[in-house]
């Protein structure tokens, strides 16, 4: 485990990210592409930027992307990246519906790294990861496009299964990936929604 963290921190410093969850998305993209050239992003619990920084080169010039965090978050995205738009805000609160759709009405991919402060209980730390992962799976449904793509970090655990069939409920491909650049031990894993289905009376 220690020469797998050495090796991802290592690499992310030479890269010029800030932190090494950076190869968990570019992993995930990689092989399920879902990220694309002019596509508008949300990320959610970006700090401290690694996911923006790469969501950004990914969708080029003509995309955009819109982090947000409780801390406050600074970066600036490379040459060829899409602007970055960073927000300070709590997403458990409603204002933040209305500060990111000053940028964009709508938004065709959703992505979170979020987790809990942990606790060492497995139990707690898994139910605050799904009070967290259901807040954002509930702005995707308010904030994305018809057939946009959803990615969600959570903590495995036994309402997971549940999660996981409310993501399946609402988009047409749902995969379960566990990086590579994750710690064996953690019990962290991703969860990625393709092609979403926005019911016909959402605005």
């Amino acid at each position: 485990m220690r020469k797998v963290k050495d090796y991802y921190f290592k690499k992310a410093k030479k890269d010029k990210y800030p932190a090494r969850s950076i190869y968990k998305l570019e992993e995930v993209q990689q092989k399920y592409h879902f990220l694309h050239p002019g596509d508008s992003i949300l990320d959610l619990g970006c700090h401290p930027g690694s996911w923006s920084l790469y969501a950004s080169e990914v969708v080029g010039k003509k995309g955009i992307v819109v982090g947000v965090d409780l801390q406050e978050t600074t970066g600036t995205a490379r040459p060829e990246g899409a602007e970055i738009h960073w927000l300070c805000q709590d997403i458990m609160e409603p204002e933040l519906i209305i500060r990111v759709r000053k940028f964009r009405p709508a938004f065709k991919v959703l992505i979170s790294d979020l987790a809990p402060k942990t606790t060492g209980s497995r139990w707690a730390d898994h139910q605050q990861s799904l009070q967290l992962v259901r807040r954002t799976l509930a702005l995707a449904e308010i904030l994305l496009y018809d057939h946009g793509h959803y990615i969600c970090k959570i903590f495995q655990g036994e309402d997971f299964p549940d999660f996981v069939q409310e993501v399946k409920d609402r988009f047409e491909t749902v995969k379960v990936v566990k990086p590579k650049s994750s710690r064996t031990e953690s019990r962290e894993v991703f969860v990625l929604g393709m092609g979403y289905r926005k019911p016909m009376d959402t605005v």
